[in-house]
């Protein structure tokens, strides 16, 4: 027990509140099995931040990829070692080796690319993510080899034309058709029309532009669904040609 005697918490002269647009900081460690929930727990005590070079711009997305964070910065694309760190050689050359750090050392991709203003063109397919960044009117992909601008597929004129007054830029993953469909709109319709492009993999470029024009999409259970001022609709329905508008079964005429 805690008596008057003893005062357990006091004030920081610095104490206040900041805006780390540019940082992480994590909790302690939560493990179901053991019945561990430190989530609420945040020891100043020990390393829990994790800065990140303020010329990158803020972090827009975290995303996990092989135990790594991915990290989309405005103007730079990242990979955070978790558990793990660098140990460089003389040369310049790194190998990774196990670590206590919850976060480790951070490596940038080639290219001075990021997300910019637009972490909801984000979309990911497997180890491939798709997204775009609109202050460079590029559509990139991170792979595993690295960032690929397949924007210039064939479409370097469109996006530039059409990212630099966009509104919203929306991005999706069709795992039916191995789709990234990239809705772009606008505020004035006049000038501009709310428009849908996609891009293959599989064709290595951008096949066709699509009617619909969805606030967001997913892929779930080999389904892709699409959502549009509240309702949600299902891609790729096979249409019964027994049954007709109404759903009524339609039978031969006597």
């Amino acid at each position: 027990y805690m008596n008057n005697g003893f005062k357990v918490s006091t004030t920081l002269d610095s104490y206040g509140e900041e805006n780390k647009t540019n940082g992480l900081i994590y909790s302690g460690v939560y493990n179901s099995i053991g019945g561990i929930n430190k989530l609420n727990e945040f020891n100043t005590s020990e390393s829990i931040t994790k800065d990140i070079n303020p010329s990158y711009g803020p972090i827009r997305v975290l995303k996990s990829r092989d135990t790594n964070l991915v990290t989309f910065c405005e103007d730079k694309v990242l990979q955070i070692f978790a558990n793990k760190d660098s140990l460089f050689n003389a040369d310049g050359s790194s190998n990774l080796i196990s670590s206590n750090k919850v976060l480790g050392n951070t490596k940038a991709f080639s290219g001075d690319y990021g997300i910019g203003n637009s972490p909801e063109s984000l979309a990911v397919d497997g180890y491939r993510m798709y997204f775009v960044d609109k202050h460079r009117n590029k559509v990139l992909r991170l792979s595993q080899d690295g960032l690929t601008i397949i924007s210039d597929i064939g479409m370097k004129r469109f996006f530039r034309e059409n990212l630099q007054n966009c509104k919203s830029i929306v991005g999706s993953f069709d795992d039916v058709k191995g789709d990234y469909n990239v809705t772009i709109s606008y505020e004035n319709y006049s000038l501009n029309n709310d428009t849908t492009v996609t891009f293959n993999e599989r064709n290595k470029g951008w096949t066709s532009f699509k009617s619909f024009i969805p606030d967001n999409g997913i892929s779930i259970n080999s389904d892709y669904l699409t959502g549009y001022e509240g309702c949600v609709y299902l891609h790729h329905v096979v249409r019964d040609t027994n049954l007709n508008d109404a759903g009524e079964t339609i039978g031969p005429k006597s």
